[in-house]
């Protein structure tokens, strides 16, 4: 059998998809090394997984990281830019020593370092692709934040070429030629890609990397904590209709501002019972309307196909998740590829995008009118034909033989 490293930076939407797939991986008998920020250790352990911290290590928990992190126009740039570039030599480092003794590697996107060393040390590996937007496609471009005006592709790629100089810099001091833009075509590998986002979300694109292999999301169904849910949760579930579900992912939770008031608002106005997952903040919510209750967290595997609806900012993760479940989707986009995954919803017909403040005349438009629980079904039946997990595990044992 072999030894995969599994790299990734970001939050538990961009870690938990290689969680999935390294679970997949050992249990065929692979050795697995997860490579990712020191929060992630314990869900390593969880999986049976070998694990080497990876720099740079951010707190998605920050409110103050957070509100710059999740900024609709500038937080692609803080992230990668401010955060995780300037770190690209120490993510080289820790990379270096994690794959020791690897047969391949798989990389995120924001793994800028890992193409540089399997380039370095003549090592096949694979790069992961978790939502369309990611491939920058010029034949079916991405639905980007609202801004004054509106930038092309040819431009953004123009405007952010220098956040790449730092690999650059690696690449020179390596003795490696300059390569690809990091940012894009450089995060691809030539030995494939795999793109494991739901199939309905976009159709393979004659600019994607010739070596893309569409695998579907890589669901990770964990009960953390193993119990499920909550019981006061369950009770709730159990003692009354389907609720609408809020939740800001395992991100923008922690700038939430307002955005659980108006959702209770909502809810009342809808004559809907709801939940309200809001991290740290289900604490401060008092005086809630009846029918509304706070949660800090519960697993979406199995909360959502209980819910009325799903109300949330467009994780990819999320979303899969609310596709999965069949349960027509309100997405409240703040940043990065959100605003492409909200788009795509209403393309599938599923959803519908809105903003914080506008919660009440979207949820009763999205509960009233039957096509979107009708669009959220199809997406369902499509979705339940697809093995994310073990599309990908089989792309490594590919590479691998």
């Amino acid at each position: 059998m072999a030894r995969v490293l599994l790299a990734a930076i970001g939050s538990y939407g961009d870690v938990n998809p290689f969680l999935a797939v390294g679970g997949g991986l050992r249990r065929r008998g692979h050795s697995v090394i997860l490579a990712a920020p020191a929060q992630y250790a314990r869900d390593a352990a969880r999986e049976s997984l070998e694990f080497k911290a990876l720099r740079p290590d951010m707190d998605p928990k920050d409110p103050a990281l957070m509100s710059r992190v999740m900024d609709a126009r500038y937080g692609s740039q803080t992230l990668v830019r401010e955060l995780v570039m300037p770190a690209v030599q120490d993510t080289y480092e820790d990379l270096e020593s994690a794959a020791q003794g690897a047969d391949v590697l798989v990389s995120h996107m924001l793994t800028y370092a890992l193409p540089v060393l399997a380039e370095k040390k003549g090592l096949r590996w694979l790069s992961v692709v978790l939502a369309p937007l990611s491939f920058f496609s010029s034949s079916d471009p991405p639905a980007m934040a609202p801004a004054p005006e509106r930038v092309s592709l040819k431009a953004m790629r123009r405007l952010s070429r220098s956040w790449s100089d730092p690999v650059r810099a690696l690449r020179r001091d390596l003795g490696l030629p300059p390569g690809a833009d990091a940012l894009y075509e450089g995060q691809h590998s030539p030995h494939g890609v795999l793109a494991m986002f739901p199939g309905s979300f976009a159709a393979p694109q004659e600019d994607w990397p010739a070596k893309t292999r569409l695998c579907g999301f890589p669901f990770y169904d964990h009960d953390f904590g193993g119990e499920g849910l909550d019981p006061a949760l369950r009770a709730f579930l159990d003692a009354g209709d389907p609720p609408v579900v809020f939740t800001l992912g395992s991100a923008a939770v922690s700038i939430a501002g307002k955005f659980y008031r108006h959702a209770a608002d909502a809810s009342r106005a809808s004559g809907r019972r709801a939940v309200l997952l809001a991290g740290a903040g289900a604490d401060a919510l008092k005086d809630l309307p009846p029918g509304v209750i706070a949660a800090r967290s519960a697993p979406y595997h199995a909360l959502f196909p209980r819910a009325a609806a799903v109300v949330h900012s467009g994780g990819i993760g999320t979303t899969a998740q609310a596709l999965r479940a069949g349960r027509a989707q309100l997405v409240v986009p703040f940043a990065h590829d959100q605003f492409d995954n909200a788009a795509r919803v209403e393309r599938l017909g599923a959803g519908r995008a809105a903003s914080a403040t506008a919660l009440e005349g979207e949820l009763k438009e999205l509960l009233t009118e039957p096509s979107y629980a009708e669009k959220a079904a199809a997406a369902a039946a499509a979705l339940s034909r697809e093995d994310g997990v073990g599309a990908a595990c089989d792309a490594v044992e590919g590479l691998l033989a």
